[in-house]
């Protein structure tokens, strides 16, 4: 029985295995990322958007953000296989991609536009589907996207590359959208609670995600045209997925690795969702300096980077993985914990350069939890294959995809709930410098903080049994690829 992997071309294919892309190619590549990176920057502006300064709940707010990730981490899978299918001139994936990427600027510039005067119920159907269409559509660009990324190259070292370039592409673009959105659109006092505003910022950034977008095909073509494509259908997807689900969930390990991913993530959407709530209101910002806390994020992720590798080579993955869950858990709550209760008073500016520390650290920790989770989730594929005799790298990561999006949902579903049991006043978000209960404000910072950090504190304990040791490792590649050596021996054979 054949499955996807085998439907490919013969070794005649234009580009070797073993060839490496030339850096236009790598640059072009990285361009796409806008796609990713642009979406998900405008993600903090949208839940302050409908709640603070359109009125709506905060419930139904986080009910439609929440069903639009669910529903895209649903598809995730069926998108993925329709690419992997794809036979064309232009190779497999940027038909896909070239469908997604104007599809997903239409619907991200009219997320930001809702008419004038919709009732209650017709702006949360509005968000719903415009939420869930800019999702679903740029993971039509995305899902092959990243694939083409695993399949410009097979050469290991190279593979690597191509992600750093792109995982720093997507800082760059993180980092010019935010200083857009402070320093042009929203700057001034009062600029995220004025409603005229939000839909140039919507139709801006959609204009660039699909000019980075096209620019990124455009550079790319010939190279993945001349890519392996199918030349055997696959067997459905409908007869072997349910089978292989069962197979991985059957994975203690998988299951201790999707479960704590599954619950960081929705603590990391409550702090997001929350974020621009606690900086206005809390903090009282300006949003000139909201900016600040953000490249303060980004900077602890790029210092996680090479922190990790020097981390690895002395200790465990485990152990860094439980250090990143230390540092979100330790610096989510201080700063928020002494603000409830009374023992830290400053704002404004002032207080800016104790969020930017806290914001720092926390970017750490976040930075060692999502560096090392792909690298163990390879080595559970590795541990699968040993017990199952089976490959499933794409359901692995997929998994870990599907609980980071999932999650997310949740938790911006659960920071919704917060603000309205915490009867957060809905007029506050149209008023400047609005006086709001000080039990209210004290309740909102835990809400921010406290609250996901607890969430961490349980996903940390359900990776705790996480049983893959260095040694174990080696003792299980060691095994593979005498494995794999007896089965060519034996495949040549007969």
């Amino acid at each position: 029985m054949a499955n996807a992997d085998d439907a490919r071309t013969a070794p005649d294919t234009p580009i070797a295995a073993d060839l490496r892309p030339p850096a236009s190619i790598k640059f072009f590549y990285s361009i796409g990322q806008v796609v990713e990176s642009g979406y998900l920057a405008t993600n903090g502006f949208i839940f302050f958007y409908y709640t603070a300064v359109l009125g709506l709940s905060g419930s139904m707010v986080g009910a439609a953000l929440a069903i639009s990730l669910c529903l895209d981490a649903a598809a995730d899978p069926l998108i993925g296989s329709w690419s992997d299918s794809v036979r064309s001139r232009f190779g497999r994936r940027l038909p896909v991609m070239l469908i997604g990427a104007p599809l997903t600027m239409l619907t991200m510039g009219l997320l930001f536009a809702p008419p004038s005067g919709l009732s209650p119920l017709l702006l949360f159907g509005w968000l719903t589907l415009t939420k869930m269409s800019v999702r679903a559509f740029a993971s039509m660009f995305n899902i092959p996207y990243f694939a083409l990324g695993g399949e410009m190259t097979e050469h290991y070292g190279e593979r690597s590359k191509i992600v750093a370039i792109r995982l720093l592409s997507g800082i760059l673009v993180t980092v010019v959208i935010t200083a857009m959105a402070y320093s042009v659109f929203f700057a001034g006092p009062g600029g995220l609670q004025r409603p005229d505003r939000y839909p140039a910022f919507g139709w801006t950034i959609a204009v660039i995600v699909l000019a980075g977008a096209l620019i990124s095909c455009a550079g790319l073509w010939r190279y993945a045209a001349a890519l392996p494509q199918p030349v055997t259908p696959a067997e459905p997807m409908a007869r072997r997925l349910g089978g292989e689900l069962i197979e991985v969930f059957g994975n203690p390990t998988f299951r201790i690795l999707f479960g704590s991913m599954l619950l960081f993530a929705s603590a990391a959407g409550v702090h997001a969702a929350l974020q621009n709530h606690n900086y206005v209101f809390v903090w009282k910002l300006r949003p000139e300096t909201m900016q600040v806390l953000s490249y303060a994020n980004l900077t602890g992720i790029l210092v996680g980077i090479p922190l990790t590798s020097m981390l690895l080579r002395r200790l465990e993955k485990k152990a860094v993985v439980t250090i990143g869950f230390g540092l979100v858990v330790v610096f989510w709550s201080l700063l928020p914990s002494l603000r409830a209760s009374g023992l830290f008073t400053l704002s404004g500016s002032a207080a800016l350069p104790w969020l930017a520390a806290s914001t720092l650290f926390a970017g750490i920790g976040a930075g060692l939890i999502f560096i090392a989770y792909p690298s163990m989730m390879a080595d559970a594929a590795d541990e699968h294959e040993h017990r199952f005799s089976a490959r499933r790298e794409g359901l692995f990561f997929s998994g870990l995809g599907f609980a980071g999006k999932a999650a997310g949902g949740i938790g911006t579903l659960v920071g919704g709930f917060a603000l309205d049991l915490l009867r957060f006043p809905k007029e506050a978000g149209r008023q400047v410098d609005a006086v709001i209960p000080e039990d209210v404000l004290s309740h909102l910072v835990l809400a921010w903080g406290p609250l996901p950090a607890a969430l961490c504190v349980l996903g940390g304990i359900v990776f705790a049994p996480y049983a893959i040791s260095r040694a174990r490792q080696e003792h299980i590649a060691a095994e593979l690829k005498i494995r794999r050596a007896e089965d060519v021996s034996a495949g040549r054979s007969s």
